[in-house]
């Protein structure tokens, strides 16, 4: 066995994925195959657990089992909620089990309730990993930011949904057989209040990979002692935005991805040392970022006037009429302040503060 190889559990908050896939996708019964896939490319699975009430769920227990998936059972008391049970008893397994098993490197929760949040911190307190696994639709904004990375289970290979994918208005409990009616029957306990829907995790769309690339490699390449290669560059992505998947942008993998901006000389890859994962650096030709330059000059020049520049704020609208789409992000630079100092820096334009305005005047010089 490869030391390297992430030893992952997964535990399962059966109800909440089974709900938001049959409300969500259409998708019923559950299928537990995609994430086994999923996690699959990421290492071990060495222990499998769900928590339900299973007799709501008839059929997904055979499937389950067939999957090698331990069921716990949380069962219901008639006319009331025991969803904190199954929720308690949930996080108090995986915090034993984090510390009980010290080689599992990695949890992997499927649920999309943001009361796990705090499992989730727990756990990464404890120097774990946390994968989480949820339906969009009925994800709580709250949840994947907590994570070390978030599997949208709506984009999973091998989901194939029935319906579009949609924002319940709140979630529904299955409803259990009705009991056999009795003469006097007892009055049931009021029922808890149903929680008021949360709001959904948003999926972010990058309008240019190139900058978010360009951005995380010259975050990195300040703060690392060497070489920079693409597996860290992922992995900082998804400590920036655990949602984050190439194939949402329609790669294959990383490493096409990176390929491709090569080809738009957003960064240059060399030969890492180990295969498949390349040193990834800069362009060292500094031709497109003469053009960037070039292009602020030409912009900063036709707004001057002989008494005075062009203000800072405002100066990036004004570069986008003639190039609709620019981004300093793409170029390496975390802000535009930070783009117009390098054009200072390069002699290509002066900066001079302002207190009144509160802002930096450029100019080109004579």
């Amino acid at each position: 066995m490869n030391s390297d190889d992430e030893r992952i559990a997964l535990f399962l908050d059966y109800e909440n994925l089974a709900i938001g896939a049959r409300d969500g996708l259409g998708v019923a019964p559950f299928d537990l195959g995609p994430v086994a896939d999923a996690l699959a490319e990421r290492g071990r699975v060495v222990a499998r657990r769900a928590y339900a009430d299973w007799s709501y769920f008839d059929e997904d227990r055979r499937l389950l089992a067939r999957a090698q998936v331990e069921l716990i059972e949380i069962p219901q008391r008639m006319g009331a909620s025991r969803k904190n049970a199954a929720d308690i008893k949930m996080a108090i397994d995986a915090v034993v089990l984090a510390f009980e098993r010290n080689f599992i490197t990695t949890f992997a929760i499927g649920t999309g309730d943001s009361d796990f949040t705090p499992l989730v911190h727990k756990l990464r307190e404890l120097d774990k990993r946390v994968i989480g696994i949820g339906v969009q639709s009925s994800t709580s904004a709250l949840l994947p930011p907590a994570c070390d990375e978030f599997l949208f289970y709506d984009r999973l290979p091998g989901v194939e949904p029935t319906q579009a994918p949609r924002r319940p208005a709140r979630r529904t409990r299955p409803v259990a057989a009705s009991p056999e009616p009795v003469t006097t029957p007892a009055p049931a306990p009021e029922p808890e209040p149903e929680p008021a829907a949360e709001e959904p995790a948003a999926h972010v769309e990058y309008r240019d990979i190139g900058s978010l690339v360009a951005q995380t490699l010259t975050g990195l390449q300040r703060h690392a002692d060497g070489p920079v290669f693409a597996s860290r560059i992922k992995r900082a992505i998804l400590r920036k935005d655990p949602t984050f998947d190439e194939a949402d942008h329609g790669y294959r993998g990383f490493g096409e991805l990176l390929r491709n901006l090569e080809s738009q000389h957003v960064v240059e890859l060399r030969k890492g040392s180990a295969q498949g994962d390349p040193e990834v650096t800069l362009p060292h030709d500094e031709s497109a970022d003469s053009d960037a330059f070039r292009l602020l000059v030409d912009v900063v020049g036709s707004l001057q006037t002989p008494a005075s520049g062009p203000q800072l704020s405002g100066l990036k609208d004004q570069i986008r009429k003639r190039q609709p789409g620019f981004s300093e992000k793409r170029y390496g630079f975390n802000t535009f302040l930070s783009f117009a100092k390098a054009a200072r820096a390069r002699e290509l334009v002066t900066m001079d503060w302002d207190d009144d305005s509160g802002d930096y005047y450029l100019r080109v010089p004579d």
